[in-house]
């Protein structure tokens, strides 16, 4: 009798604990947590002055260890082990105390974390974020299984990451001017090196290959007044010398140079700028919020957009260290003007093709195909760096205001960015008829 009594009381007062435990499905119910991580992720990318190409690496595989959690976690998303070049299949066992998207978040984390070079800048962000989610009700258990789950994730991602041949190009040479008059040149005022000359040599996502959307050759040199390549320069000078207001804002608004340093006498200090990958990284923030989109669907949206960039970049590059063309700054003040500036400072590597036009218009046709076309958004990635708003009706449409902005800013001729846009198309094309993330399209959200 005593015992039955003291199983009765036991059992009443886990019955009461388990009543008094609070109800924390929904402390995560949107993207905003992974939002604010990459967020702090874009800063540390400024600080750390990562180049736009491996900035695009460093927002690419965190995004997809938070979304192979989403995919683990039921529903029709479907994961990227298997589609991706390279990733191999892994299963994963979820215990019940396993909250999945504390588990993407921490995933993100500890992919980001690895990638960069100011880690406790992001620990700190990511204790500060958990601390958080655990005041408002997530137990110690649910958090430990949930963190746990979330970094055995991260670590199939990071073993992934760790045969892109990214670490072996850290070693590669350095790329040799060529003394060739059509060739790229160092541009003022700090006349850098050029940035990531092998980087065609990364392993893509989903590429065949790094020349798989080869574009055709940039116009012949020549420095006769009569040729299309002189005109094309010419057009760029004039271009630059008749702008309205209207086109600098569009070309400082995409600027995105993270290399860009101002010079006042005998001080030079640089200007912290978002790189091209990192401001449609914010769109695609932007966009999922506009959307309402529940966290699993906001980490699909990282997760795609980050993989058009980084094969973008690939792409890209791939034809700049081809090519290895002359920028409008070295052409025109040699053969043209020898005092013109252009509006935005020339970054550090070959012109053709324009890496914003490749790399916007992947990302937004990979929007375009998660929103649908005529999307609205308004566009605040730049306010942080005290640049205002700008709206947009469509995902294509501001790439083509991205695209365009070379020529405005000065830094690219007509055919790069003609031929980037072409190539960072067909790209997306590729990617969304080979990768499935969900099998309906998100625009019906």
């Amino acid at each position: 009798m005593k015992f039955n009594l003291i199983l009765s009381y036991l059992f009443l007062v886990t019955f009461l604990y388990s009543c008094q435990e609070k109800d924390y499905s929904q402390v995560i119910k949107d993207g905003q947590f992974q939002f604010d991580a990459q967020n702090k992720l874009t800063e540390i990318i400024i600080h750390d002055i990562f180049s736009p190409p491996v900035a695009s690496r460093i927002y690419a595989y965190p995004s997809i260890a938070a979304y192979e959690v989403a995919a683990l976690s039921g529903g029709d998303y479907q994961s990227l082990m298997g589609q991706l070049n390279g990733f191999e299949k892994k299963d994963f066992q979820a215990s019940d105390d396993v909250y999945f998207p504390l588990a993407a978040l921490a995933a993100y984390y500890k992919v980001g974390t690895l990638l960069i070079f100011s880690e406790e800048m992001m620990q700190e962000h990511r204790n500060e974020a958990f601390k958080s989610i655990k005041a408002q009700g997530v137990p110690s258990r649910v958090m430990e299984a949930s963190i746990a789950f979330g970094e055995e994730v991260a670590d199939h991602v990071i073993a992934y990451s760790k045969q892109d041949n990214y670490h072996q190009s850290r070693s590669f040479e350095k790329y040799t001017i060529s003394a060739d008059p059509n060739a790229w040149q160092p541009t003022p005022p700090m006349y850098m090196e050029g940035i990531e000359p092998h980087w065609n040599k990364i392993r893509p996502f989903v590429l065949e290959s790094a020349d798989q959307f080869k574009s055709v050759p940039p116009t012949a040199f020549s420095t006769e007044e009569d040729s299309d390549f002189y005109r094309e320069a010419e057009e760029v000078f004039k271009v630059t010398k008749n702008l309205t207001k209207e086109q600098s804002d569009i070309a400082y608004f995409w600027d995105c140079n993270p290399y860009k340093v101002n010079v006042k006498g005998h001080v030079m200090f640089a200007e912290k700028k978002i790189t091209p990958g990192g401001h449609w990284m914010g769109i695609a923030a932007i966009s999922s919020k506009t959307a309402q989109q529940d966290w699993r669907a906001a980490a699909e949206t990282l997760a795609m957009t980050s993989i058009a960039l980084f094969d973008g970049f690939i792409a890209c590059w791939d034809e700049k260290y081809r090519s290895v063309l002359i920028r409008p700054e070295t052409y025109i003040n040699k053969y043209i003007d020898e005092d013109w500036l252009p509006l935005l400072q020339t970054p550090p590597f070959p012109e053709y093709t324009s890496g914003h036009s490749v790399i916007s218009n992947a990302a937004a046709e990979t929007l375009t195909k998660l929103f649908g076309d005529n999307f609205h958004f308004v566009d605040s990635t730049e306010v942080a760096y005290g640049l205002p708003v700008r709206e947009f009706k469509s995902f294509r449409l501001a790439a083509d205001e991205a695209a365009i902005s070379r020529l405005y800013g000065g830094i690219h001729y007509m055919p790069a960015i003609v031929h980037g846009s072409t190539k960072g198309k067909k790209l997306a094309d590729h990617f969304l008829q080979t990768v499935q993330s969900k099998s309906e399209n998100l625009a019906s959200n």
